[in-house]
């Protein structure tokens, strides 16, 4: 660390916008370390304001209470990138925002994103925009068919989006999406999912965790296991990649990038999020240093922790979709000695909604998620 970096140490606080289990894990992480946390959104009793010290509950557009808000807390973070741009200009005239607004900037809408990716030269996609009916044919035939078509902004998780095989199917899902800005990208034939999930220092240094596999359901994460099941070569251009992008975005904090890996063996850019990412949850039981503390440590221009994974791992998705027929048993998922349980604080547990996750640690990916769908099968078949 260069000595023109003067650190943020334990004592003191640092505000998160957004309350939701990211800035949980964040809080925990960042409470352990000795700093105290405040977190600001619109609602109350949130997963993470239950942990935090101070819960500030108000509008993203108050602009006096984020200001007052900054001008309690050493930094600014946030768990996650839709937070309006006024808000972190807001916060920034008092306190360091960290990553800085034009990471969000960038990753808020997903036509800003793939450009910046595709002037970079940074392997994506073909794209297109769509801003009206008249847009979409020329955007499929650039494309190709099938397609998927994006909004532009605030969708995760699938929502707004479909996949589209016609020039008539894209138009109902553009009239569907509110005739709302989208992106039309080409289809990928992919072999798997994968994500990088990096760090990146006030100074430059650079830590990742290695490739991680995704598998999704309904377009939800369901399964993420560690280290990935690919060739060392497309690994490690990943990482290249994700160096390069950390660097070109001069981020300071946690970013994930979502990959595609075709079956020609090619590395494709899916989507970028800067902050901690549901994929790299293991983390917390598998890495010397979990994805949540190493946020803490960049945004306070601490050194980065070691990324070393003492097992392989395996992460489970819990939706509220186990709550159906009653409380989970949680003592049957405990009783395998692998497995860790990590609840969020959400009372009302709806279909689809993220409640927690199991993580599992093994002697290989395989066994680790094995180990883990066992647990997350156990939660609903109770004697």
């Amino acid at each position: 660390m260069t000595s023109s970096i003067k650190p943020i140490l334990p004592g003191a606080a640092i505000g998160v916008l957004g309350s939701g289990q990211l800035g949980r894990m964040f809080a925990i992480a960042a409470r352990q370390m000795g700093y105290r946390v405040h977190t600001f959104s619109p609602e109350t009793d949130t997963p993470t304001g239950q942990v935090s010290d101070v819960e500030i509950a108000a509008s993203y557009s108050d602009l006096d209470a984020v200001r007052k808000f900054a001008q309690g807390v050493a930094a600014v973070t946030f768990e996650f990138e839709n937070v309006p741009a006024v808000c972190v200009e807001a916060a920034a005239a008092f306190v360091p925002v960290r990553p800085g607004g034009g990471v969000l900037h960038i990753t808020q809408n997903r036509l800003r994103e793939k450009t910046f990716l595709s002037s970079n030269g940074f392997p994506t996609t073909v794209f297109a925009p769509v801003r009206s009916q008249a847009d979409l044919a020329p955007a499929l035939a650039k494309t190709g068919l099938p397609a998927i078509l994006k909004t532009a902004s605030s969708g995760y998780d699938g929502k707004g989006q479909a996949k589209v095989v016609s020039l008539e199917e894209a138009s109902r899902a553009f009239a569907d999406c509110g005739s709302q800005e989208m992106i039309a990208e080409g289809f990928v034939d992919f072999e798997l999912e994968f994500s990088v999930v990096l760090a990146r220092g006030l100074d430059g240094s650079f830590a990742h965790w290695g490739t991680i596999e995704n598998r999704h359901k309904h377009h939800i994460l369901d399964l993420s296991t560690a280290p990935a099941r690919m060739a060392a070569g497309a690994s490690a251009r990943a990482i290249e990649v994700a160096r390069a992008l950390a660097q070109k975005l001069d981020l300071v904090g946690v970013l994930c990038i979502e990959f595609f890996l075709t079956r020609s063996g090619e590395i494709l850019v899916n989507e970028l999020a800067p902050r901690p990412h549901n994929s790299g949850h293991l983390t917390i039981d598998a890495a010397r240093t979990s994805q949540f503390e190493q946020q803490l440590r960049a945004v306070c221009g601490l050194p980065l922790g070691s990324t070393e994974f003492v097992a392989a791992a395996a992460m489970a998705n819990l939706l509220g979709d186990l709550w159906h027929a009653g409380e989970p048993d949680w003592a049957a998922a405990c009783a395998l000695p692998d497995v860790k349980l990590h609840l969020y604080g959400k009372v009302e547990p709806r279909p689809g909604r993220k409640m927690g996750h199991l993580t599992a640690l093994a002697a290989s990916p395989e066994l680790a998620a094995q180990t883990v769908l066992l647990a997350r099968q156990k939660l609903s078949t109770r004697a």
